[in-house]
């Protein structure tokens, strides 16, 4: 006779008594498809254990990541994006604008915050790809803009943090106002010789990758992220020849001049206070 032998039939557990995994509780690496457990991920920076892949995080992930216990003041956190042109596609712009801010707590593409990195005081503009792509609209370069003025006034040295699709169609040549006024901001920044950190980060292309996220004195990034001007598909078809592999992969940007290094995330923080460390 066998040791276990099932009396009834059929599953008895009544539906209103079954218990299920909390949303969140855990995701699925990207790469190697294996399942990570959300405090595992917070514990290694949101990196996967097993293969090193560096997931997608926005800005208040990267802020606890490097900021010291996750302390900092919010600059310029009420800045949000108005519709100049009445920009309608499928639905309105201003629709778009409300979808976002409901859907990710953000009021646009782009978070700054003054904090202190292994005790030294440090500005850090994150971009958030959440919301609406981390398009670059024109709150984006106010706030980046404002930021580096801040640095100027109060004598801190600039981290931005780029993740983005490039300009915000929806607001055309407003949009693509900010490559010019954040790169004039920027040098303001240098003539003050203030240091500027440029951190790219998967993916960065379009007129982020044109303007401020290749502009700092020195540029990271971290591994395997796409980082270019257009991307794979539309250079290929327009050259009509295939792409070396690795094409703009953060390795490949390396090997060819654009990067001056690639860290971990999990070395990151380190890294940055070690460079500013010896520069300041």
């Amino acid at each position: 006779m066998a040791w276990f032998k099932r009396d009834r039939a059929g599953i008895n557990t009544a539906t209103e008594n079954k218990k299920e995994a909390p949303d969140g509780l855990w995701n699925k690496c990207p790469s190697c498809k294996k399942p990570l457990l959300k405090s595992e991920q917070v514990e290694n920076k949101y990196v996967c254990q097993y293969c090193g892949y560096h997931l997608r995080i926005g800005s208040a992930e990267y802020f606890s990541v490097l900021f010291d216990d996750n302390q900092f003041t919010e600059l310029f956190g009420s800045l949000r994006s108005a519709d100049p042109l009445n920009f309608e596609d499928t639905k309105k712009y201003t629709e778009r604008i409300a979808e976002s801010h409901a859907k990710t707590g953000l009021n646009d593409a782009i978070r700054a915050g003054h904090g202190k990195i292994e005790g030294l005081d440090l500005v850090i503009a994150c971009m958030d790809f959440t919301f609406i792509g981390g398009s670059m609209g024109s709150v984006v370069g106010e706030k980046i803009a404002r930021s580096i003025d801040y640095c100027i006034q109060h004598r801190l040295p600039f981290l931005l943090i780029s993740k983005s699709g490039g300009a915000r169609m929806m607001e055309a040549a407003f949009s693509l106002m900010q490559m010019a006024k954040t790169s004039a901001k920027l040098a303001l920044l240098s003539q003050a010789k203030l240091p500027y950190i440029s951190l790219l980060t998967d993916p960065t292309t379009g007129g982020v990758t044109a303007s401020y996220a290749m502009l700092g004195d020195i540029n990271i990034a971290e591994p395997g992220a796409l980082i270019g001007f257009a991307g794979p598909r539309v250079i290929k078809e327009t050259i009509k020849k295939d792409l070396p592999k690795g094409f703009q992969t953060a390795e490949f940007v390396l090997e060819h001049g654009f990067l001056d290094f690639i860290v971990d995330r999990r070395e990151m923080k380190h890294k940055i206070a070690t460079f500013l460390r010896n520069i300041l």
